[in-house]
């Protein structure tokens, strides 16, 4: 049988890999797919680089556009990462007919609406099983194996940079700022961390995540988000002595008057399966009605892994390709015309149990001053930890964590609590959740 002709754009990490497996795997990615599949064009940014590395077997372009405007390409696969450049060429690609395999995570919770509706009204598909979790087939089981479910909520560990600095915090007590520098060195971390450390890139997984689990249309700009770049090692330590690890989580959690979509550090109970997922590793936990809980684990990251993924969509398409295009499994898991406007809580609405550090004056009374401010604002104290002083000190830390309250509540205590004369700096707080 003929081959479907695919355009490769990018030839770096997970490119090569896809071009490596798919050469590698061929036979057998052919019989399940029912057809080979052939990249006959790819798009660098070194020609001779990539004469190398690739050979003669097919032709080696630095026009990015030449792929998507070919006449003979029927699937373009970006993975050129960012999302301007990248969004116009995918674009370009649906509007020439082509379906679209892409990893780009970024791209979609910005432009993710706009893209499906193209797809859909040129009657071609997106694949993007890639750009959440890597190799962890999420979003396929979100999608298609969850189906008959009301998903409740969705919790993940789905960047690996943060999960594996974190890793280390806590097995040798460093502060952030060094262990950043290992995982730079060993290439778990970019030169520049930002939309790692700061939860920017699980975020826009998260979101892509909300709205395949919920139905709702893709909305990054109104999740929360926060990073692990002012955590501190003291805290991990406090943590694992009330039973607790840290993980940097995106959670997605359906409510009666809306969605919870939020990226932050967060307190798990140590005994539960996602505290315990170490280094560069994802996993996404799922609670739906049907089902119950059911957890995805796997390599987040990587070349190969990747690879996995983006071949999955390509095998997807193949498959598919000549299926009515109504037929079809939906984008976004729900028909176009089913998605609902839910709107994104803001996080002084969203509800946790929450873990407070305090640094406070060694003295009677502050702890009956500070639980009466939590009474008047109904909120209950679940436990207390109390650092022994040393000798000669007259303060000390004390960490308190909290039954499931609004963060508008939490945030009315903390400040009120700050204006205690026998309370000194900052209050820390950071979000737990049981996730059983």
């Amino acid at each position: 049988m003929q081959a479907i002709k695919a355009g490769l754009i990018g030839f770096g990490t997970v490119g090569s890999g896809v071009f490596r497996v798919l050469r590698r795997n061929l036979e057998e990615i052919s019989r399940r797919a029912g057809r080979p599949i052939e990249i006959s064009i790819v798009a660098v940014r070194r020609v001779d680089v990539a004469h190398r590395q690739i050979g003669t077997t097919c032709h080696i372009t630095d026009d990015a556009f030449e792929v998507v405007r070919h006449p003979e390409v029927e699937i373009v696969i970006e993975l050129i990462g960012g999302h301007e450049q990248a969004y116009q060429l995918a674009l370009e690609a649906i509007n020439n007919g082509k379906h679209l395999v892409t990893a780009n995570k970024a791209m979609l919770a910005i432009y993710g609406d706009e893209i499906f509706r193209a797809a859909q009204s040129q009657g071609v598909m997106v694949g993007f099983e890639a750009a959440v979790a890597g190799g962890i087939p999420i979003i396929k089981a979100l999608r298609e194996g969850l189906s008959a479910n009301h998903i409740e909520w969705v919790a993940g560990i789905i960047n690996g940079t943060t999960n594996f600095i974190l890793s280390k915090m806590r097995d040798k007590g460093l502060p952030f700022a060094e262990v950043l520098k290992e995982a730079q060195r060993l290439g778990y971390a970019e030169t520049d961390p930002t939309f790692d450390v700061e939860g920017v890139d699980a975020a826009h997984k998260a979101t892509l995540i909300a709205s395949i689990a919920f139905g709702i249309p893709i909305n990054f700009a109104a999740a929360y988000v926060e990073g692990i770049s002012s955590l501190d090692a003291i805290d991990i330590n406090y943590a694992e002595q009330l039973g607790y690890r840290i993980k940097l989580l995106g959670i997605a959690r359906k409510k009666k008057n809306g969605v919870e979509l939020r990226v932050h550090p967060t307190l798990i109970p140590e005994k539960r399966l996602l505290a315990n997922v170490e280094g560069a590793m994802n996993a996404v936990l799922v609670k739906a009605d049907a089902v119950g809980p059911t957890l995805y684990y796997g390599m987040g990251a990587g070349s190969e892994p990747t690879a996995s993924a983006v071949i999955a969509d390509m095998v997807d398409v193949t498959r598919m390709a000549t299926a009515d295009p109504e037929n079809r499994v939906p984008h976004l898991a729900f028909q176009p015309d089913q998605l609902h406007e839910l709107p994104i809580l803001p996080i002084g609405e969203c509800e946790s149990a929450y873990y407070l550090r305090l640094c406070v004056a060694d003295q009677p009374g502050v702890l009956a001053s500070i639980a009466q401010i939590f009474a008047a604002q109904y909120i209950s104290i679940g436990a207390v930890l109390q650092r022994e002083p040393h000798s000669g000190e007259n303060e000390t830390d004390l960490v308190l964590l909290t039954h499931t309250c609004k963060e508008a509540s939490v945030d009315s205590a903390i400040a009120e609590i700050g204006q205690l004369q026998s309370v000194r700096g900052k209050v820390v707080r950071l979000r737990m959740e049981d996730l059983s």
